[in-house]
């Protein structure tokens, strides 16, 4: 008469599980891998299935008692364990190929199975005790379909993305179904005893025990090893794709520990020391104390941590993130987290906030100069409508004076409406002379916008006037322009000489012309105008303020 120990058939459930539980885990993490990427796992899987049913069925046998002593021969027993997982470790790589269609989960069920039930009936082999064996073939069979059923059930289980709770139910139907296997194969089981005395030769059971409590611990260890090995370079490999690197604060003893990238991104050698908690030595003291607050908050619970300050002098700018890491009974334990660099994003955000800035300073110095454009417009028309008598020649004028007004536009435009130079603007406006007629000499001068639209039309009225009435006007007629540098109280004077063409009478009356060039020094220019109409010719003296000449970036 023979009997199972409660205790055995509770721990072989128990190993059952957790062999089904971690053979599913480690093939789910086949998903997303090719060719010689899966082959750690599908090995890693196959142990822990086989050697787990094997571990399960040997903790069981090592409950059952015949009625006599029982020894095991090492080498069938071995051999039990190699073809658990050499049966698995195929069915495994077989149902991880979906190019073999549909029909490779029965198939490979059906390897698994029969590979389960030889590990199974070569281990019942391996036992040697006092009494003869026999076998029941109904029960022989029916144990091998549940190992089949079992096996297929947990090749279609690994198959899918499951959950936790998923994953844990299958993991303990797939115990249950391996114990129902191993305990119906018991019972096919038909052991008479004999009077004869038992050869002492085999392993005592409690070396088996003591090689399925090694085994069992080698599954646990592949399986804690592999995860913990997966998860890690896993993220190792998620912060190098993101190159950052990583940190942690020891809250017991406040210190830091850098990872290699990290140490990077703060400019520290791996020799370097980081410096205290309170002051990091890549930290300036400007940000010293936002850090603080930040760093207080996150150990306290309060907050993530989250800060981001330049490095040293260098320009460069980076983000330290983390969140505190706690024990199971709550304690704060570390502050863990990244960094990464964010000096292209700093600048980006500084460059859109100038461009902001530009933009609005862009449009208010539009308006402003739209209205003063439309101002000088209104007064020219005014102005040359009250000095012509029809409307063709107050066309000609009110154009010829638009035109001016509009070089003068081109030359702002030209420079980003930044400045004008003095002979650019007389050049332009004695463009349609010959040049033989015309001669300029003086050093660069340079306007700001609003003086060089009023010393342009000054320059218009000089050039129009030489033109109708003075040197211009004839052949050989010249004219001279000679100008000074600013002197210590920054005026400029200005010649305007015209020789070789008719006297011009002085006017009765002062008109447009001489009006506009005394408001415009007046108003833009800071300065006035002398005007001389001497018999050998009109002549002209300018003075007047501009602006400060610009020096060029990397000028001597």
């Amino acid at each position: 008469m023979h009997h199972h120990g409660g205790v055995f058939l509770l721990l072989a459930y128990a190993v059952a599980v957790l062999a089904g539980w971690t053979a599913l885990d480690l093939f789910q993490r086949i998903r997303g891998r090719e060719g010689r990427d899966q082959t750690p796992w599908l090995a890693a899987a196959a142990v822990a299935m086989g050697g787990g049913i094997w571990a399960m069925h040997f903790i069981a046998m090592l409950g059952f008692d015949p009625g006599a002593p029982v020894r095991y021969d090492p080498g069938l027993t071995v051999l039990s364990f190699l073809l658990a997982v050499a049966g698995t470790a195929g069915a495994f790589f077989t149902a991880s190929r979906d190019r073999l269609g549909a029909g490779r989960i029965p198939i490979a069920g059906a390897a698994m199975g029969t590979a389960i039930a030889l590990m199974h009936y070569v281990g019942m082999a391996a036992m040697r005790t006092a009494a003869t064996v026999g076998w029941r073939p109904g029960l022989i069979a029916f144990s091998i379909a549940i190992a089949i059923g079992a096996s297929i059930t947990a090749l279609w289980a690994a198959r899918r993305e499951t959950s936790i709770g998923w994953r844990a139910a299958a993991a303990a139907l797939l115990g249950l179904a391996v114990v129902g296997m191993h305990y119906t194969g018991m019972a096919a089981l038909d052991l008479r005893p004999v009077a004869e005395v038992m050869d002492d030769s085999g392993a005592p059971p409690l070396a088996i025990a003591v090689s399925v409590a090694a085994v069992t611990a080698v599954i646990l260890f592949i399986a804690l090893a592999a995860s913990m090995a997966d998860d890690r370079a896993r993220l190792v490999s998620v912060l190098a794709a993101a190159d950052v690197g990583y940190w942690e604060l020891n809250l017991k003893d406040r210190t830091f520990t850098l990872s290699a990238r990290a140490r990077e991104l703060v400019g520290l050698a791996d020799e370097d020391p980081t410096g205290a908690i309170e002051h990091p030595v890549w930290m300036n003291d400007d940000h010293l104390a936002a850090r603080a607050q930040a760093l207080e908050k996150a150990i306290a619970g309060e907050a993530d941590y989250d800060v981001e300050y330049p490095i040293g002098t260098t320009g460069r700018w980076v983000q330290s993130k983390g969140s505190l890491v706690r024990t199971r009974s709550g304690r704060p334990l570390k502050l863990a987290g990244v960094v990464s660099d964010i000096t292209d994003r700093r600048r980006a955000f500084e460059d859109l906030e100038t461009s902001e800035r530009r933009q609005k300073l862009l449009i208010n110095e539009l308006n402003h100069r739209v209205k003063n454009t439309l101002a000088t417009i209104q007064s020219i028309a005014m102005l040359t409508a009250r000095r012509t008598e029809s409307v063709p020649e107050f066309s000609s004028l009110f154009e010829a004076r638009l035109m001016a007004l509009s070089e003068t536009h081109n030359l702002l435009t030209a420079t980003g409406w930044e400045q004008a130079m003095l002979r650019d603007m007389l050049g332009r406006e004695m463009r349609p002379y010959s040049p033989d007629q015309f001669a300029l000499d003086g050093p660069d001068v340079l306007f700001a916008p609003p003086q060089a639209l009023a010393m342009g039309m000054i320059i218009h009225e000089l050039a129009t006037n030489a033109a109708k009435h003075g040197a211009l006007s004839r052949q050989g007629g010249r004219v001279s322009v000679r100008w000074t540098a600013p002197d210590a109280a920054g005026r400029v004077t200005l010649d305007w000489i015209e020789t070789g063409g008719p006297r011009v009478p002085k006017p009765e009356r002062t008109g447009f012309g001489s009006r506009l060039i005394a408001t415009s020094l007046k108003g833009d220019l800071g300065g006035a105008a002398e005007l001389d109409y001497a018999p050998a010719g009109f002549r002209a003296r300018l003075t007047f303020r501009p602006a400060p000449l610009r020096v060029e970036a990397g000028a001597a």
